[in-house]
């Protein structure tokens, strides 16, 4: 079985996140910060396409991100983008850990949209095992 849900607009890059990480207002982080605006705009793509789906087969997950240029690096786009997607999956309740025995494994797709930037999220029911 296979779930699909898109972000509209793209996510933080990793260099954004580790400058962000390092930053602070009023005694707090604004790499928190960061992190909670990006699961937020996550949790309300798979509200808005998932629904209230919950998968309790391991899975695995396939990224597809359209950039508007390509001006960031492929890991820079992508390592943020997997810490802040799975992240919102579990809180979202969709899956109930990011750990191994949840998410077998993933990949990445990378294609320039300039007119509709987004990321385009597949997941795959992956079947048993305990990894």
């Amino acid at each position: 079985m296979q779930y699909r849900f898109v972000i509209k607009g793209k996510l933080p890059g990793l260099n954004e996140y580790l400058k962000a990480e390092r930053s602070f207002r009023k005694g707090h982080s604004c790499g928190n910060d960061m992190k909670q605006r990006g699961q937020a705009a996550v949790a309300e793509a798979i509200r808005k396409d998932l629904r209230h789906t919950v998968v309790k087969a391991p899975v695995t997950i396939h990224y597809a991100f359209y950039e508007p240029d390509r001006r960031r690096d492929l890991d820079n786009i992508a390592a943020v983008a997997h810490k802040f997607i799975q992240d919102a999956l579990v809180s979202s309740g969709v899956i109930e850990n990011d750990g191994w025995r949840h998410i077998k494994g993933f990949s990445d797709e990378f294609h320039v949209d300039r007119h509709s930037p987004r990321i385009e999220v597949t997941l795959t029911e992956a079947g048993g095992g305990d990894g």
